[in-house]
């Protein structure tokens, strides 16, 4: 050890950090560390708490050593650092560590790129900056770095399992440990190549540009531009490859170019099956760009139009292709699994819930099945999707079949946690009714129409039968076509009849999809016309208090040209009249108001009816610029539609480090959690035309982001150095955190999502993506101070929504 002695070592705060020279020194594995039992609280929320992050943020945090006090708990007691070291099977653990933080340090002789890999762990700070975490212990989150010479601090939320710091010999490579990938099947027949991703890895400081990707398999070769890899960064890129395989196992060898120059190779598994097996299909997403793929159990013989399609939802870290092989072939229809983007994803709602519609509708479009004969169903987590999906598009589905399922994420929360059910203020009131969506109990009543079919083990210890029991209970009460059935003795998995169930496809051969024309009754519930606003002839366009549940109960009568009926927080409400022939005289009153007449003109007709004072009138059809299912808000709304995130140059250079450091953190996050891929540029690059059709993320203020003139001139919400204004209230401090929504002018339908500071520390403030939280609810506008990390709402100074004209009241 003697010629290590020049260097310090920290035997008394951590461990032993022994310096190795670069080119020695491939990895290194943390052993030792300090535990803080820290208090944080991150959930399925605007609003969250990190006392830790606090004391970083506002330059108060110091290097720990084992035994100081970080401060005090909530009885009082102090929160001391306390060591933590690994155990036999090379594992850090602790109690009371998931709301808490592990530190490490490592001191590195120069200035050097590394990578960061640790299992286990929600974020992590480096150097201050955070990056994500792989809370599910999936093993391939690989973060690059560029650590400094000397000591470089990690903050660690959530114990990781394992933290690993490796050296590569490789400054950009390959990673194909997280590959998506489709199943080679004679379904393919009509596609001349196909599209697979993996993930490259850039541990430079500089963009990469001009990358192309070389597949060879079977001798066959397709070369694929790709798109930029921002510095130290990884990114999922897809590419394409010739489908020409033999049945099994295929080799497909990738190569990585830069200026035609090979700069790293590997080779790809790609499966080919025999006609009629399962398989897996991979698209281009329109949400980011990125490639999904789902799974398929093709008919019995062979797929044919006119079929029956069944949908199937799979659970927590369960892959779509390994939800498809649980089903045996069915002789009168084809099986379809979306993915959710992730085994664990979204829980079927937010991105999820738009993964699952971008797959039905491929499906639709490539398998043409019967249109009537459209079914649902899902295991554990995909139980929940089933009843959330069932509820929220009650029209697309002839029956559900929830396996094993829990109705809402306000009373099963799994990972992320809970959506809290209530708060004692207006405006905590006010936060949680932008999960509204979430709470399919509230939403019961729109199962009217279809046949529902529950199936749960009575002795399942991961989600209680007493889920079951309780929408059992609730459905008797109303619904008509219900059958209910619990295993005897099953757990939340005895095989795959846990899924594959006789009965639940005998129950969904005699239901089918009402036509629209036999529809004559009507009650639907919706939190969000921008999440669901249409059950067959009826379309909510617009609310009068945002995400509070809307309700419509109508009767219609073909004959005699009737409709009549009540609403509930409706207002403008759509009629489509299709099913009335020409000519044919309508009398319509709502709310046991006024009588209004009409008399059809062709086949084709609909009619907007808006409520003025006790009065029920004609409206002209709304103008695209106005609030509507095309574009309602709220802030979660912007990260769609091929989203693109646009940070700021301008301000210090701790704001314009800052503005990358966000972009980066939510590229990883949105990564890890949806297998997802963000454009990233810098705000001089962006124009309207350029990326015309595109929502924004903008990150930054006024006067940092020069995009902002360009997008947000006319927002009513305005921020820059030292200010907030929301319309007109103004608010002052370097320390306001702002997210809020706005619609880009000129366009029918696209967005900015505004992640905001007036400062650095209200930049800071806003780092926390809890928005990827599946069913966590943000509204159109929420202001909030840095201290919110450690006062709670106390702390946030404005939150609401923009009216029907997006206008601020």
């Amino acid at each position: 050890m003697a010629k290590f002695s020049s260097y310090r070592c920290f035997v008394s705060l951590i461990f032993c950090s022994i310096i190795f020279p670069a080119s020695a020194q491939n990895k290194h594995t943390f052993t030792s560390g300090l535990l803080l039992r820290a208090g944080t609280s991150y959930g399925r929320e605007a609003l969250y708490t990190d006392p830790l992050a606090y004391a970083l943020y506002t330059n108060t945090l110091r290097t720990p050593f084992e035994g100081e006090v970080f401060g005090k708990d909530k009885d009082g007691n102090d929160i001391k650092w306390t060591k933590i070291t690994v155990d036999g099977e090379s594992r850090f653990r602790g109690r009371g560590a998931s709301n808490g933080y592990v530190y490490y340090e490592y001191i590195a002789s120069e200035a050097q790129s590394a990578v960061l890999n640790i299992t286990g762990n929600a974020t992590v700070f480096v150097n201050g900056e955070p990056h994500m975490g792989d809370p599910y212990a999936a093993g391939w989150m690989n973060i690059p770095l560029k650590l400094k010479k000397g000591k470089n601090e990690f903050f660690v939320r959530g114990i990781g399992r394992q933290t690993v710091l490796t050296f590569p010999t490789t400054p950009v490579f390959l990673d194909i440990n997280d590959a998506t990938v489709p199943v080679i099947s004679g379904a393919h027949s009509t596609e001349t190549s196909l599209k697979a991703a993996v993930v490259v890895v850039n541990t430079t400081a500089a963009t990469l540009h001009n990358l192309k990707m070389r597949s060879s398999l079977a001798g066959k070769e397709m070369t694929t531009a790709l798109p930029a890899v921002p510095a130290y960064s990884t990114r999922k890129v897809y590419f394409d490859f010739e489908k020409s395989a033999r049945e099994g196992q295929n080799d497909c060898l990738l190569s990585l170019l830069q200026e035609n120059k090979v700069i790293d190779q590997k080779t790809l598994k790609i499966e080919s099956v025999k006609p009629g097996d399962k398989y897996a299909k991979t698209f281009v997403s329109g949400i980011d760009g990125s490639l999904q793929y789902f799974a398929v159990a093709p008919q019995t013989g062979a797929e044919q139009k006119n079929a029956a399609l069944f949908f199937s939802v799979h659970g927590a870290g369960v892959e779509a292709i390994g939800q498809a092989r649980a089903y045996q072939s069915k002789d009168w229809g084809t099986l379809v699994a979306p993915t959710n983007r992730r085994p664990r994803g979204f829980n079927w709602e937010d991105w999820g819930r738009l993964d699952a519609l971008e797959v039905l509708n491929i499906a639709k479009k490539q398998l043409e099945p019967d249109p009537q004969r459209i079914y649902l169903t899902g295991h554990s987590m995909g139980g929940h999707g089933t009843w959330f999906l069932g509820a929220t598009y009650p029209d697309k589905w002839a029956a559900i079949a929830p396996c094993a399922g829990y109705p809402t994420l306000k009373g099963y929360g799994s990972a992320d946690g809970l959506i809290p059910e209530s708060s004692s203020s207006e405006l905590g009131q006010l936060l949680l009714r932008t999960s509204n969506q979430s709470d399919v109990p509230k939403l019961a009543y729109n199962y009217k129409k279809l046949g529902v079919y529950v199936l749960h083990g009575d002795a399942d210890e991961t989600v209680s039968v007493k889920y079951a029991r309780q929408m059992k209970s609730q459905l008797a009460a109303f619904h008509p076509d219900m059958s209910y059935y619990e295993y005897p003795g099953g757990s939340h998995w005895y095989g795959n009849h846990s899924v594959d169930w006789l009965p639940i496809f005998d129950f969904f051969k005699w239901h089918t999809i009402p036509l629209s024309k036999t529809v004559e009754t009507i009650d639907f519930t919706t939190a969000s016309p921008g999440i669901s606003a249409s059950n067959y002839w009826v379309s909510i366009h617009q609310q009068v208090i945002p995400l509070k549940y809307s309700n419509i109960k109508l009767n219609r009568n073909l004959d005699s040209g009737t409709i009549s009926g009540t609403l509930e927080n409706v207002a403008l409400l759509k009629l489509s009249l299709s099913d009335f022939p020409k000519g044919k005289a309508i009398n319509i009153r709502l709310d046991s108001l006024n009588t209004l007449k009409y008399t059809t003109h062709s086949a084709a007709d609909s009619l907007f009816l808006e409520k003025q004072g006790n009065t029920w009138t004609f409206a002209k059809v709304p103008d695209m610029k106005v609030k509507g299912p095309h574009r309602y808000g709220t802030f979660k709304e912007g990260f769609n539609k091929h989203m693109l995130y646009v940070y700021g140059t301008g301000g210090t250079n701790e704001e314009q480090a800052w503005s990358v450091a966000k972009a980066r953190f939510d590229a990883e996050s949105w990564y890890y959690r949806g297998n997802g891929a963000i454009d990233i540029i810098a705000d001089k690059e962006y124009s309207k035309a350029k990326y015309a059709g595109r929502n924004v993320v903008l990150i930054g203020n006024g006067t940092t982001n020069s995009a902002w003139k360009i997008l947000l001139a006319d927002c009513p919400v305005q921020v820059n150095k030292n200010t907030v204004t929301v319309g007109s209230k103004k608010l002052t401090g370097d320390d306001l955190g702002a997210y809020f929504i706005w619609p880009i002018a000129g366009t029918q339908s696209n967005t900015v999502s505004v992640i905001a500071g007036s400062g650095l520390k209200g930049m800071k403030a806003a780092n926390a993506n809890q928005y990827f939280a599946g069913g966590s609810g943000f509204p159109d506008i929420m202001v909030f101070r840095l201290k919110m990390l450690t006062d709670g709402i106390d702390q946030v100074e404005y939150a609401g929504f923009y009216d029907n004209n997006w206008n601020l009241k």
